[in-house]
């Protein structure tokens, strides 16, 4: 099974990596895969990869489900 999670940008380090957070963890990730990037968007994130831009509501319904299952 593989999980694709969605994670907020916190800085643009190049056209290329990007600083995402995830629940106060910071992970450098590649963004290649996604144009109009800017902080504070919200993308899907699968093994270290920016696959696409998430809607805020979206991704806040997303993560508050995954909290509900993880406690």
């Amino acid at each position: 099974m593989c999980l694709a999670i969605p994670v907020q940008i916190e800085a643009i380090k190049d056209e290329s990596t990007a600083v995402a957070s995830i629940d106060g963890i910071k992970k450098e990730i590649n963004v290649s895969l996604v144009e109009d990037l800017a902080v504070g968007d919200f993308v899907i994130m699968h093994v270290g990869f920016a696959l696409k831009k998430l809607d805020k509501d979206e991704a806040e319904k997303t993560l508050a489900m995954f909290a509900e299952i993880s406690s």
